[in-house]
């Protein structure tokens, strides 16, 4: 090998290898953030996933349907600035199960996520149906709402 190849050779190597070491750096453990998120010792904590399905009711007025889903987006709003819900959102695509849309819950219980998707006003109307499952996800999950404010020109 040249002088010059094996230089630059050196060289691309030396960079990746200090890319790849810089991308390796662990941020320093925060046990006061882990603590007020109730992360375990792996960052980890359960939580109740809320799958919205479609329900039985057939409204075919739509200043009714419009006034649910309003409903159903100021519901949303008010769980998630009371921080029991950490994730909310439709699917995009249909699915043989049905499933229309999600929430990951701020709670390991069903029957608390029970109580909270029934304050749903398009659940209430049977627009939505549900089906809970308990999950187990990172404790950091909450913090991206309170940027989400910062990114969404609109709300839907």
């Amino acid at each position: 090998m040249k002088p010059r190849t094996l230089l630059i050779t050196t060289l691309i190597i030396s960079t990746f290898s200090f890319a790849q070491e810089k991308k390796t750096d662990k941020p320093k453990f925060n046990q006061e953030l882990a603590t007020s998120l109730g992360a375990d010792q792996y960052g980890m904590k359960p939580y109740s996933i809320v799958m919205l399905t479609t329900g039985t009711a057939k409204i075919e007025d739509k200043t009714k349907m419009s006034s649910l889903m309003k409903g159903h987006m100021e519901n949303i709003g008010k769980l998630a600035n009371e921080g029991k819900i950490v994730v909310a959102g439709p699917f995009l695509e249909k699915n043989k199960e049905n499933y229309r849309g999600m929430f990951i819950f701020n709670t390991k219980s069903k029957e608390e996520a029970e109580q909270w998707v029934k304050t749903d006003p398009a659940v209430q109307a049977g627009v939505f149906s549900y089906e809970i499952f308990p999950w187990y996800g990172s404790a950091a999950l909450p913090l991206y709402l309170k940027h989400h404010d910062e990114i969404s020109k609109e709300n839907p």
